[in-house]
C-alpha cells in the first residue's frame, strides 16, 4: 500500500474515532483575521463534520457571513513527543444543515456525545455541515501530505435508503459478525454489541453504552459495496468469535 493509502486510512480512522477540535473561522468582526474556538463534534454519513452550535457563538457569526473554515483534529497518545501525535487539517465550508434532518441529528448527537443533552432542546442552537474540499495529513515525523480529495467530496450514496434495513439484518441475523469485528479492532469481547449507524467507511456499535468504529477496507457508496465489504468482515473475522 502506497504513503498516501496508508495517510488516508489512518486519518479517516482519526476522523472517525475523535469527537472534538479546532474550528477555524474567518472572524467578521476584526478584518478578516482567523478566530480558532474548541469544539465537539460528528461526522456524517460521508466524510462531512457536523457541529452543534448556537447563534451567540463568534464562530456562528463568522460562518454565516464567510462559510470558508478549517478543521483541525489531533490524538495525544504519545506525551513524551507530542510532535509525533497524528492530526490533520480539513478545509472547506460550513453551511447549516436543513431543519428536516434535526431530529435524526440530534438522535446522532446524543448517541455520540451523551454530555450535549442539556442542548439539545435549546431553540438557538443548528446543526453546521463542513463540506470538505482539502485534507493536510500529518501522521508525524516524515508522514506528512495533501491528500487525494476524491473519496472526502460530497456524493450520492446510494445505499442511505437501506441503512435502517442492513442494520436490523446485521443486528438480527449476523451478530456474530459485529461481535467478532468488535473483538478483531479493538479488542473487546461483547456477545450483545449492536449496530447503530453506518457511514461510507465503516460502521459504529454499541458495546456497554459506548461507540466503537468498526472500518471498512474500501469507501462503499452502493449497498453492493457495503454487502461485500461486510462479508468480509465475516470472514476474515471469524477467529474472533466468541
Amino acid at each position: 500500500m502506497s504513503d498516501r493509502k496508508n495517510y488516508e486510512v489512518e486519518a479517516v480512522k482519526l476522523l472517525r474515532n475523535c469527537s472534538e477540535g479546532v474550528l477555524t473561522t474567518i472572524s467578521s468582526k476584526f478584518e478578516g483575521y482567523p478566530f480558532g474556538s474548541f469544539i465537539t463534534y460528528i461526522t456524517d454519513r460521508d466524510r462531512g463534520i457536523i457541529i452543534f452550535a448556537s447563534n451567540l457563538a463568534e464562530h456562528t457569526t463568522n460562518i454565516k457571513n464567510n462559510s470558508k473554515s478549517c478543521f483541525t483534529i489531533f490524538s495525544i497518545t504519545d506525551m513524551e513527543n507530542k510532535q509525533d501525535n497524528a492530526r490533520m487539517s480539513l478545509i472547506g465550508d460550513f453551511n447549516q444543515v436543513d431543519n428536516k434532518r434535526r431530529e435524526e441529528l440530534k438522535t446522532k448527537l446524543r448517541n455520540h456525545l451523551p454530555e450535549s443533552e442539556m442542548y439539545l432542546n435549546l431553540g438557538d442552537f443548528n446543526f453546521y455541515k463542513m463540506s470538505i474540499t482539502n485534507i493536510r495529513w500529518i501522521g508525524g515525523f516524515g508522514k506528512i501530505g495533501w491528500l487525494n480529495n476524491k473519496d472526502w467530496l460530497n456524493k450520492n450514496i446510494e445505499w442511505e435508503p437501506a441503512e435502517k434495513e442492513i442494520i436490523d439484518h446485521m443486528n438480527q441475523d449476523h451478530s456474530n459478525s459485529i461481535i467478532s469485528t468488535l473483538s478483531a479492532q479493538h479488542n473487546i469481547k461483547d456477545k450483545n454489541a449492536k449496530m447503530t449507524e453506518i457511514n461510507i467507511d465503516g460502521y459504529y456499535c454499541q458495546s456497554d453504552n459506548k461507540l466503537y468504529f468498526l472500518s471498512f477496507k474500501r469507501p462503499c457508496f452502493t449497498v453492493e459495496e457495503v454487502r461485500k465489504e461486510l462479508v468480509v468482515h465475516a470472514r476474515e473475522n471469524r477467529k474472533f468469535e466468541i
